[in-house]
């Protein structure tokens, strides 16, 4: 390094430590303003996967239909390999069907009862779900509608089935065959005992729900299944894309989004990320008005020494270079410590208010940084005119 050059940084370092009080002042705007760049841009980036991990406790997000009659586990396979298995949250087939309680009619709903928990977190359960067959779960209207509650029974029953040669092999000892105008006939019945009674405020209440083979036994039937409710964390470009996959690969499935849960998944998503992006740039404007008026008091202070540095033969260039490295020490200084600030800020927003750890974003540190001494040059741009326009002879002249 040669003398000059040594001299130079010497006065930029003697520069910044004799006057500690302003530029303390410049530091600290600078690291709380590039601390909460920092941490709202995480936050920003990181709400739409912890948006959707929310939204999840509200319901499925995309339903899967055949586009023939019914869906086969090869079908739903086939469907969930579109997706990565790492935002997959769960799935639960749907088998619906009619049936009869005291001759009411009454729509009953196979489910897997392990896995509804997954797709439905919402549902709110007196008593628990069944895990056997000849257990159900009642909708609460259906309950009030028969005067069931847990742990009493309820018959479910089909009457006036036709014994057809694919029924012939289900007859059971316990069904009641029987012959009209030469046609036969069966009646059977089916004993559940309720297990729990389901409260959701919403159409879920109306129907009834029991296992698969319950649902095959007391239909005579043995049919795929009318829908698959998924449960995907994904933003909602992503959701889209497996919407699309799924669809364009023609394999007799229909997908489809839940438009009740994506729709306010997206309007809530959208409002906080402008709520973000305004907050973040009132901060950055705050920042560059402290940081400019800190920087412009600097100058005024030090009007004798650029009048005396000009005098020696400084020049113009000089003196603004030696200010607007002072702007990037100090913006690169508070970029660190606001990158580090920032990301603990963040952690500290995301475990308070989504319960969850805040995803590191390594990317965020350089472009806290640059934005940091970007903020920090364009404050400085002010102050730096000012120092320009000093006239040596006047000021020395102490006019």
């Amino acid at each position: 390094m040669n003398l000059k050059r040594k001299m130079f940084f010497k006065m930029l370092f003697y520069s910044l430590i004799r006057r500690r009080s302003r530029i303390i002042i410049a530091l600290l705007a600078i690291v709380i303003g590039s601390t909460i760049l920092s941490g709202l841009l995480t936050i920003y980036y990181d709400v739409p996967r912890q948006m959707s991990s929310e939204f999840r406790n509200y319901g499925a997000n995309i339903i899967l239909t055949s586009t023939d009659a019914y869906l086969d586990d090869e079908d739903i396979g086939n469907a969930l390999s579109k997706i990565p298995s790492k935002s997959l949250s769960g799935y639960t087939p749907y088998k619906y069907a009619n049936t009869k309680i005291n001759n009411i009619p009454i729509t009953m709903a196979g489910i897997n009862f392990d896995s509804v928990s997954k797709t439905s977190p919402y549902w709110s359960i007196d008593g628990k779900l069944p895990t056997n067959d000849n257990e159900v779960l009642l909708g609460k209207k259906v309950a009030s509608t028969f005067g069931s509650s847990v742990d009493s029974t309820i018959t479910l029953s089909a009457t006036m089935v036709e014994v057809t040669p694919e029924i012939e092999p289900l007859i059971t000892d316990t069904d009641f065959v029987y012959t009209v105008d030469d046609v036969k006939y069966l009646d059977r019945e089916l004993k559940l005992t309720v297990t729990g009674i389901l409260d959701t405020g919403g159409t879920e209440e109306e129907y009834i729900y029991l296992s698969y083979s319950d649902v095959d036994f007391i239909t005579l039937t043995n049919n795929g299944y009318d829908l698959v409710e998924l449960s995907v964390s994904a933003t909602s470009s992503e959701l889209t894309n497996y919407i699309d996959a799924i669809n364009n690969a023609n394999m007799g499935v229909s997908a489809k989004r839940v438009k009740r849960v994506t729709e306010s998944e997206a309007s809530v998503l959208t409002k906080l990320q402008s709520l973000v992006f305004i907050v973040t740039f009132v901060v950055l404007i705050l920042t560059m008005i402290c940081v400019a008026t800190t920087m412009t008091a600097v100058v005024a202070e030090r009007k004798k020494e650029i009048a005396l540095r000009k005098t020696l033969g400084a020049s113009n260039k000089n003196i603004a270079t030696e200010f607007m490295l002072e702007g990037v020490v100090l913006g690169t200084t508070a970029g660190i410590l606001g990158a580090v600030l920032g990301y603990v800020f963040a952690l500290v927003v995301s475990i308070n208010v989504f319960s969850s750890a805040i995803t590191f974003r390594p990317l965020l540190f350089p472009l806290t940084i640059l934005s940091s001494i970007i903020v920090t040059a364009i404050s400085s741009l002010i102050p730096v005119r000012n120092a320009l326009k000093v006239e040596p002879a006047i000021v020395l002249k102490g006019e």
